[in-house]
Parts: structure tokens; C-alpha cells; sequence
């Protein structure tokens, strides 16, 4: 599962969480994991781009095996090696799957199209489907008895391998490999004798790993993955391992960082203060951003601030909560109700914006109202309230008439109506805006307050589906 552009923001934010792995100076760990489909993308199609790329089953097979070897020869993990390849996902992820294979067949459909084009002559072998790396197909079936017989054979040849205990979880066990990977973290917890000191290695390239990761609120935990370059053309990704550049991203250092952010918060709230509760509010404020499951909350982009004004707006509301928002994978529904409308000033706030610019836009082409539908609701709204205040209107303006300091009198009335009729302006404007998102989004006629309350309902039930996935597990998978 991955967040847009939140690794590279993080990593902005907090230069100093990554290193780049040298060889004779990696930390020890305990325990190895990998979230195996990453590699095996990987190495079966390195460069969507280039529409003459042929490669074969038993090629794809013996790439991989090479990344793994390598892999555990970098770590070199002392009790675990868990290898976790994706199987059939919950129901609420399937949507955002669906929508990203038939997108890939159609780009994939329209390069070859553009080659012909051009006159270029394509291979006769068949070009390689990404798409066919989805739980129970051919491909998945004999890359999983391969996988087996490889890790067979390293354990039986292979000294290094001997001494560790080996998991591998295949498409045919349900579930995305990084969360079985958190499943299987945290029933090592749960057993009486776990050592509280164990240090773990996740390789991924999903961001959200970082959230995963912090999750589990063990002391020594690290990311590892390839070197990410922002700002440069894409280049082709390089498969063979011994030529690509791996860091480590330290959690331990992310968890201090978090700390640091939000340690204001030490002299503002009433109750105490615990670095774990704040981790846990920080990924649940991460989710409001977007991810695999639902959509971004409107405007809230990272690439434009998202995430510092969701850290500004809680540590400005946390200290009237009483207590944390995310107690452990459960919502705390009243708090996080606070938290939301505090955020919603933001909605006005943008919109001011825009309205702002719709003023000025207006004075230049003097056309009054720019959305049409919300000329419409504008101009109702004002007949009703002209129709409601007319006669004491008419009295109290024949009276201003006839007093000694009518010009100023009048001037000043002017300007409060003026002043009026702007927020009244803005308010139906506002509410326009509104209602033409859900519109537009959501292909509704009628935004009623029934339709507003079921939307409100399910994202939060979203929200708390999530938490309770990256907590406990999948609590639905329908």
C-alpha cells in the first residue's frame, strides 16, 4: 500500500532518517523481513517504458532468487528470515487493485500502439504481463513451488541460511504481505518470552511501511530499501542488486523526530504526555492525506502543506480534548469529531482564498455572480430576507430621512449593508462550493443532510476499518 509523495516529504522533513547502507558497517538484527512483491515487479518488468523488453519466466525466477540472496547477505538476519508474498487482499482494497491493472493493460495497450506508429517492429515473444502478479494466477503458482525448492536448497547448502528460522508465506495465504508480515510481528509479541530488544529489518518500498512500522512500538525497528532520487527524469530501475544503492531508514530516529515535533504539547495539556499515544494520533492523522482505501480529504495534498497544517491544527486542539484521539487502533469518536471541525476552518480558509480572487475577477468583468447555480441559491436567499425586512426597512429609512444627521446616518447603513451582503455573499457562495464538490465527486442532484451524515458515516467507518487493519488485523474482509 503506498501514500503518495509522503516518503519524499518525511524524508525532506527529517534529513537525517535515512543512511546508505555500506558493507562491514550495517547494525545487527535479529529478525529479517520482506515484503516480496516489490522484487518481484522488480525483476519481471524493470522498465515499463520500453515496449521491445522481452524476458522469460525462468529468468524473472533466477533474478529473484539472486535479490534475495543478496538481500540476506547485506542483513544478515540472526533468528528470522520471513518472506511474505501478497495473497488475496480485503475487499477494500480490491477497487484501488482493479483500477491500477486495467490502467497499467491500457497504458501498456497504448505504447505498443504509439511504437507501431512510429514504424518500429516489435519482438514475436510475447511481451511480459505485470498483471499476472495477482494471487492465483499461473505465473504466481510456479514462482511459489520455485520459491520453495530455492529456499530448500539454500538451507540445505547454504551455512548462513542454517541457523535461522525461515518463514515464507505465499499468494495462496491470505492477506498483503507487509500485513502479514505485521501479523506474525505481533503474535512474537504476544508470547511470554518475547525479548522487548529485537531488532527488526523490513525491506519494502511502500511509504506506508513507515507507518507499519511504527505501529508496532518496538524500540529497534528499520526500513530498508532502495535509494529513491526526487526532481530527475525516471530512469529505468536497475535489477541486479549488487548495482543499486540500499539505505536504511531507523524508526528509532523517526519516533525522536515525531517527539520533537510535538513537543509543545508538554506544557499545553492537562493530562500526560506519552510519545506512544503521539505516534499513534501521527499515523492517524497520516491517513487523513489519503491511501490505498480512501481518497484524500478535499485540498489536503501533501506536496501543499497538508501534513504541517494537520500537525498545527493538533497541537492546537489536543490540549481541549482531555486525552488521545487513537487509543490503540480504536477511535475515540468525540475527540475525533473536535479534531475535524477545528480542521474544517481550513475549508473556509481555502475558500476565502478563491473568493478573494472571484471578487476581483468580478470587478474586472462585472459580472456579479460567476457560478451560475449559485447566482440562483444567492438571489433566493436575498428575496426572502428583502421580503422579511421590507416595512421596518421603509420606517426606519423615512425617519433616517428626517433626522439632523442623515447623510452621515445613511452613509454608515450603507456600508454595513455592504458589509452584510459580502458574508451573505460569501456564506452562499461557500455553500455552493460545497455542494457542487458532491455534485461533481459524487454524481448526486439532491446534497441533502441525510446524504451529507452517510458520507460522514462511512469515511469514519473507514477511518476506524484501517486502524483496526494496521493494529489488530483485518477486522472485515468483506
Amino acid at each position: 500500500m503506498g501514500v503518495p509523495k509522503f516518503y519524499r516529504w518525511i524524508s525532506e522533513r527529517y534529513p537525517c532518517l535515512s543512511e546508505v547502507v555500506k558493507e562491514h558497517q550495517i547494525p545487527e538484527f535479529d529478525n529479517l523481513y520482506l515484503d516480496m512483491n516489490g522484487i518481484i515487479h522488480q525483476c519481471s518488468h524493470p522498465n515499463d517504458d520500453d515496449v521491445h523488453f522481452r524476458i522469460s519466466d525462468d529468468k524473472i525466477f533466477t533474478d529473484i532468487f539472486h535479490y534475495l540472496e543478496v538481500l540476506f547477505r547485506i542483513i544478515k538476519p540472526r533468528k528470522v528470515f520471513f518472506m511474505a508474498v501478497d495473497g488475496v487482499a480485503p475487499r477494500a482494497k480490491m477497487n484501488q487493485q482493479r483500477g491500477r491493472r486495467f490502467r497499467s493493460a491500457k497504458e501498456a495497450e497504448d505504447k505498443i500502439k504509439k511504437a507501431i506508429e512510429k514504424g518500429e517492429t516489435l519482438p514475436t515473444e510475447a511481451r511480459f504481463d505485470s498483471n499476472c502478479i495477482t494471487p492465483g494466477t499461473e505465473f504466481m503458482a510456479r514462482l511459489h513451488e520455485h520459491l520453495k525448492y530455492f529456499v530448500n536448497m539454500k538451507i540445505s547448502t547454504d551455512k548462513s541460511w542454517q541457523g535461522v528460522t525461515i518463514y515464507f508465506s505465499g499468494h495462496e495465504t491470505p492477506g498483503e504481505g507487509e500485513h502479514k508480515i505485521m501479523e506474525f510481528i505481533r503474535s512474537e509479541k504476544a508470547k511470554p518470552d518475547h525479548d522487548p530488544n529485537t531488532r527488526h529489518c523490513l525491506y519494502g518500498l511502500d511509504a506506508d511501511l513507515i507507518m507499519l512500522g511504527l505501529t508496532s512500538h518496538e524500540a529497534h525497528f528499520s526500513l530498508l530499501r532502495e535509494e529513491v532520487r526526487f526532481g530527475g527524469k525516471k530512469t529505468q530501475r536497475v535489477c541486479a542488486p549488487e548495482e543499486t544503492t540500499f539505505h536504511l531508514l531507523h524508526l528509532s530516529l523517526m519516533r525522536e523526530y515525531i517527539d520533537y515535533e510535538f513537543s509543545v504539547l508538554k506544557e499545553k495539556i492537562t493530562f500526560k504526555y506519552d510519545i506512544e499515544r503521539i505516534i499513534d494520533d501521527w499515523i492517524l492523522m497520516g491517513f487523513l492525506v489519503g491511501n490505498d482505501f480512501i481518497p484524500h480529504l478535499p485540498h489536503l495534498h501533501i506536496n501543499h502543506d497538508a501534513l504541517p497544517l494537520l500537525y498545527g491544527t493538533y497541537i492546537t486542539i489536543l490540549p481541549e480534548l482531555g486525552g488521545y484521539i487513537n487509543e490503540s487502533g480504536h477511535l475515540n469518536l468525540p475527540r475525533f469529531e473536535k479534531y475535524l471541525v477545528k480542521l474544517s476552518d481550513f475549508d473556509r480558509e481555502h475558500f476565502s482564498e478563491v473568493f478573494v480572487d472571484l471578487k476581483w475577477f468580478e470587478s474586472k468583468v462585472g459580472n456579479k455572480y460567476l457560478n451560475e447555480a449559485a447566482g440562483v441559491a444567492a438571489e433566493e436567499a436575498r428575496n426572502y430576507k428583502e421580503k422579511k425586512k421590507l416595512k421596518g426597512q421603509e420606517n426606519s429609512l423615512c425617519w433616517a430621512a428626517l433626522d439632523k444627521n442623515e447623510g452621515e446616518m445613511v452613509t454608515s447603513k450603507d456600508n454595513l449593508e455592504d458589509e452584510t451582503e459580502d458574508d451573505d455573499l460569501f456564506e452562499t457562495e461557500f455553500r455552493q462550493y460545497k455542494r457542487t464538490y458532491y455534485m461533481t465527486k459524487m454524481g448526486v442532484d439532491v446534497v441533502s443532510d441525510d446524504f451529507l451524515a452517510d458520507q460522514a458515516a462511512c469515511y469514519v467507518q473507514a477511518i476506524q476499518w484501517i486502524l483496526h487493519y494496521y493494529y489488530h488485523g483485518v477486522q472485515s474482509w468483506s
